[in-house]
């Protein structure tokens, strides 16, 4: 191994060791409460401007877990949607929006962070932002709402706002809250993870084919 390669090695692992650090507090204690110089203290490096040398600022830092994972998500869902295409049963669309992300954070192990971190910059003013831009870059969610949307022409364009940001809620909720349960040892509503996805897929197709009042 070349000194170049060596130095690559190590800053790629320190930059995954402030990325887990930062994922676990964030989840633990809020976004907010969490500094740069705890997240690099706890990754265990001596230098605690560690996090703005490798990302620059926090909201560089979130944008960087919150790709990592969608990377991942990304993969899993197109495989859903080519899966899907053609078919016109809204639960196979709302399985795409759902499956990708409670089997990605499955596959996490306990305890794992990243439900509950999603949750908590989903509802923050300042770092939701940077959910949205991830998800506006992903073809393969593009392609899952264009898919539930071909199946219900009818609904109408604020009612489809609303519904897709109950989804978004549903989901993400429920997986962080498991994550929680399974992390503190608490009983779960669901033996497993694929009986939370089918739960969840159930309740969201009965919202999205739910009534629209006038």
């Amino acid at each position: 191994m070349t000194g170049a390669t060596a130095r690559s090695a190590r800053i790629s692992a320190t930059r995954e060791l402030l990325l887990s650090a930062a994922e676990r507090l964030f989840a633990e204690h809020g976004v907010v409460a969490v500094s740069n110089r705890q997240v690099s203290e706890a990754a265990g490096q001596g230098n605690n401007a560690a996090v703005g040398y490798h990302f620059g600022h926090k909201a560089d830092l979130i944008r960087a877990i919150v790709h990592k994972h969608n990377e991942r998500i990304e993969q899993m869902r197109a495989e859903k949607v080519e899966q899907a295409t053609g078919s016109t049963d809204v639960r196979d669309w709302v399985s795409c929006l759902v499956d990708p992300f409670v089997h990605h954070v499955a596959g996490l192990g306990v305890p794992s962070w990243f439900g509950r971190f999603y949750a908590q910059i989903g509802t923050d003013p300042v770092y939701r932002e940077i959910m949205t831009d991830e998800s506006l870059h992903s073809p393969a969610l593009v392609g899952a709402v264009d898919g539930l949307n071909s199946c219900l022409p009818g609904l109408p364009l604020e009612v489809r706002l609303e519904r897709g940001d109950m989804t978004r809620h549903l989901v993400v909720l429920v997986v962080a809250e498991r994550e929680r349960s399974l992390a503190v040892g608490s009983p779960t509503p669901r033996a497993t993870w694929q009986q939370t996805a089918t739960g969840l897929s159930d309740a969201i197709a009965g919202l999205w084919l739910a009534p629209v009042s006038r």
